[in-house]
C-alpha cells in the first residue's frame, strides 16, 4: 500500500467513524433523556430504532445510486444530510419546542436516511480501490474505524452529557462536515466502474449473484445483523445497568461502555490483518466468533462478580470482532464492481436493521428476566454459528469474483 492509498484509506475510515457515532454517542445519555422528557424505556429505544430502520430501508437505494453515479456523489451529500438531522434534533431539545421528542425523532429519521449513504458505500468504495490480500487488510481498517468510533463515542457522549443530555446532537454536523471534506479531497475514485445498464438489467444481474450464492449471502447477512443486534442490545442494557448496579455515571460510565467495543475494535483490526482472503480461516473465525458470543451470553446471568461480568461483556466484543471483518471480505468480493454497491448496501441494510432491533428486543426480553434476555440471544448466536458451519462453504468463498474488478 503506497502513500496515496494510505491517505485515501484514512479518509475513508472517517466515514464509518462518523456513521457509528449516530447511535453509540447517544447511548450514555439515554437515561438522562428518559428522565428529562418523561419517557418510557420503549420510547427511549426509539431514538436508536428510528435512526437505524430508515437507514436499513434506504441503503439499497443508496447502493444502486452509487453503482450508477459514483460512490463519492452519494457519500458526501449523505454525510451532510446526516449532520443536518443532528442539528434538527439538537435545536428541538435546546429551544424546548412543543413536542420536542417528536421533532427529535424526525431529526433521527433524517440522520438515518443520511447514514444509509455513508459506511456501506464507503465499504464498496474500499472494495473498488483495493485488490487481492490488501483488500482484506483495508476492510479490517474500515471495520476497526467503525469499532474505534464505538470505543470513543460512549466516552465522548458521556463527557458531553455533563454539559447537557442533548449536547451530542450538535457534534454530528462538525464531524460529518470534516468527513465529507476528507472524502472530497483525499479519495480518488477509480474510473470506469459505474454501471450503465437499465434498472431491470441491473437487478437481473444482481439476482444472478444471489442465485449463485444464496446460502452464502443469506447466512452472512443473518450473522452480520445478529452480531450487531447483540452488541447494541448489550450496550443499551449496560447504559442503564451500569447506573443501577455500579452507580457509574459521567466519564466512568462512558469508559465502562467502551469495554466491549474496545475489544471488538482491536479484534477486528487483527482479524482483518491476518485473513487475507483465506477461505477456510474466514469460515473458522465466523463460526468461532458466533460461538464465543453464544457462550458469553449464556453465562451472563451467572456473572455475579464485577470481574466475571466484564469478562463476559469483553468476550461478546471479541466474538463480534472475529465475525465482522470476515463477513465484510466475503460480501465485498461476492460481486463485480458495478454490482458491488447494491450487494454491500443490502448487507449494510440488514446490519442497520440488526442495530435497530437490538435495544427494543433486549428491553422486551429484560421485562421477563435477565435470563430470558441472555438465553434467547445466546440461542440465536448458536444457531448463526451452526448455519455458518453448514452454509458458508470454502469452495464458494474461494470461487468468488476475481480481485480484478470487471471494467
Amino acid at each position: 500500500m503506497d502513500g496515496k492509498q494510505r491517505l485515501a484509506l484514512a479518509a475513508l475510515s472517517t466515514v464509518p467513524f462518523a456513521m457509528v457515532l449516530g447511535n453509540s454517542m447517544l447511548i450514555p445519555i439515554l437515561p438522562q433523556m428518559q428522565r428529562s422528557l418523561d419517557l418510557t424505556s420503549l420510547q427511549t429505544s426509539l431514538v436508536i430504532t428510528l435512526f437505524s430502520v430508515p437507514a436499513g430501508l434506504t441503503i439499497p437505494f443508496s447502493g444502486f445510486l452509487s453503482d450508477c453515479l459514483g460512490r463519492k456523489k452519494v457519500i458526501i451529500p449523505a454525510l451532510l444530510l446526516y449532520g443536518i438531522g443532528g442539528l434538527v434534533a439538537g435545536a428541538a431539545a435546546l429551544m424546548e419546542w412543543g413536542g420536542a421528542f417528536a421533532i427529535i425523532l424526525v431529526g433521527r429519521i433524517l440522520q438515518g436516511i443520511g447514514a444509509a449513504g455513508t459506511a456501506p458505500i464507503a465499504m464498496a468504495l474500499t472494495g473498488d480501490m483495493f485488490q487481492g490480500p490488501v483488500r482484506s487488510k483495508a476492510l479490517g481498517v474500515i471495520e476497526a474505524a467503525n469499532g474505534g468510533g464505538k470505543v470513543l463515542s460512549p466516552i465522548l457522549g458521556s463527557a458531553l452529557g455533563l454539559l447537557s443530555w442533548f449536547a451530542p446532537f450538535f457534534v454530528f454536523p462538525v464531524i460529518n462536515a470534516f468527513s465529507a471534506g476528507a472524502i472530497w479531497l483525499g479519495v480518488k475514485e477509480p474510473e470506469g466502474l459505474r454501471t450503465r445498464r437499465g434498472i431491470r438489467e441491473y437487478l437481473r444481474s444482481f439476482a444472478q449473484v444471489f442465485s449463485k450464492k444464496t446460502a452464502l449471502l443469506l447466512t452472512s447477512f443473518f450473522a452480520g445483523s445478529l452480531a450487531l443486534l447483540t452488541l447494541f442490545g448489550l450496550l443499551f442494557f449496560l447504559s442503564d445497568h451500569l447506573e443501577q448496579r455500579y452507580r457509574l455515571d459521567g466519564i466512568l460510565k462512558g469508559l465502562a461502555l467502551a469495554v466491549p467495543v474496545l475489544f471488538m475494535a482491536a479484534t477486528a483490526y487483527g482479524t482483518g490483518a491476518v485473513i487475507k482472503r483465506r477461505a477456510l480461516l474466514m469460515k473458522i473465525l465466523i463460526v468461532s466468533g458466533m460461538g464465543v458470543t453464544a457462550g458469553a451470553l449464556a453465562l451472563f446471568p451467572c456473572c455475579r462478580t464485577t470481574f466475571f461480568f466484564f469478562t463476559a461483556v469483553s468476550a461478546i466484543g471479541i466474538g463480534t470482532g472475529l465475525v465482522l471483518p470476515c463477513l465484510n471480505t466475503i460480501i465485498t468480493s461476492a460481486s463485480d464492481a458495478d454490482e458491488r454497491g447494491l450487494v454491500t448496501a443490502l448487507y449494510g441494510g440488514v446490519r442497520f436493521l440488526g442495530v435497530a432491533a437490538g435495544p427494543p428486543l433486549f428491553s422486551l426480553l429484560l421485562g421477563f428476566s435477565l435470563e430470558a434476555m441472555s438465553w434467547v440471544t445466546a440461542s440465536a448466536s448458536a444457531v448463526a454459528a451452526v448455519l455458518a458451519f453448514a452454509f458458508i462453504r470454502v469452495r464458494d468463498i474461494s470461487a468468488q469474483s476475481s480481485p480484478q474488478s470487471r471494467r
